[in-house]
């Protein structure tokens, strides 16, 4: 499964009814509780990275790919979007990347 696979799924799920579809209950909350659950999901996989448990890693690691194309949809951010800000980055390095941030 590629990420703009699992994007489209994302986006049939958050079409269906919240009574329905996690995705889309999770949605119809908001953009602030699509971002605490991705946030959730991440602070899992940081736990499992630090513990080393692979499988386990493994899985959150997917939750948090998911809850990231939800919280982006909620905000009406596309995947090709993020995809074309990383292209815009190749060819420099991350400290120099993350030296034009500042300021």
């Amino acid at each position: 499964m590629t990420l703009e696979e699992l994007e489209a799924i994302v986006a049939n799920r958050a079409a269906a009814s919240p009574e329905e579809s996690w995705t889309a209950k999770l949605l119809a909350k908001g953009p602030d509780k699509a971002a605490e659950k991705f946030g959730e999901e991440a602070i899992e996989a940081v736990i499992e990275a630090v513990r080393g448990d692979k499988a386990r890693l493994t899985s959150e690691a997917a939750d948090v790919l998911f809850h990231l194309l939800v919280m982006l949809r909620a905000r009406d951010v596309a995947l090709a979007d993020v995809m074309a800000e990383l292209q815009r980055r190749q060819g420099q390095s991350g400290i120099a990347e993350k030296a034009s941030r500042k300021g």
